[in-house]
């Protein structure tokens, strides 16, 4: 394992650890620790991005649906239903979406010829190009903070949070619907 960096000062999250220490100290809170952490960098780093795309005139949810046909390859086309199970989406929720990227002129949705009950969701030359703006703009506020490791300990924080995200993702993963009287404090509240 490589040497981290130094340590910053201490965060919020020291400090909630600091407090259940002082009243529960029987508690192990190193799971705590880590997905206080993971709650937090996700919120600030997902905040910044979303500013980064609203230059773009999109919000997170409609750099989605673009980089998902986007990353779908050459025609960038695909079904309603396909973006909805890809973004986990209702199609209710998607409908909005693709009826604000279609009125911006970003995709288009016409019938699908195998099928007469089917559509088929595709970007345009605008919204090819806008996608491949924002995608940078995100990547470089992602890339801007992971900076402060170095490649090796990315990469190993990287193979290390993905067993974590499946077993959050598999159903009944960690028994979360289990009650365990144990609670939650993941550093959610301000102040």
């Amino acid at each position: 394992m490589n040497q981290l960096p130094p340590a910053p000062p201490p965060d919020p999250v020291d400090a909630i650890i600091g407090q259940w220490a002082r009243t529960r100290p029987e508690l192990d809170t190193r799971a705590m620790e880590v997905f206080g952490r993971v709650f937090r960098l996700s919120r600030a780093v997902t905040d910044k991005m979303e500013k980064a795309y609203e230059r773009y005139g999109i919000s997170r949810g409609e750099f989605d649906v673009l980089g998902t046909l986007r990353r779908s390859g050459e025609p960038y086309t695909l079904s309603p239903r396909q973006l909805s199970a890809t973004l986990m989406l209702t199609t209710g929720g998607m409908t909005g979406r693709l009826d604000k990227l279609e009125r911006a002129g970003l995709l288009r949705r016409a019938p699908d010829p195998h099928d007469r009950r089917g559509l088929r969701v595709s970007l345009t030359e605008e919204g090819l190009a806008l996608v491949d703006r924002a995608v940078v703009a995100g990547l470089d506020i992602q890339r801007a903070h992971l900076s402060v490791l170095d490649d090796s300990q990315a990469e190993e924080l990287a193979a290390l949070l993905r067993p974590l995200l499946a077993r959050a993702e598999e159903p009944g993963g960690a028994d979360s619907d289990k009650d365990t009287g144990a609670g939650a404090d993941t550093g959610r509240e301000k102040g």
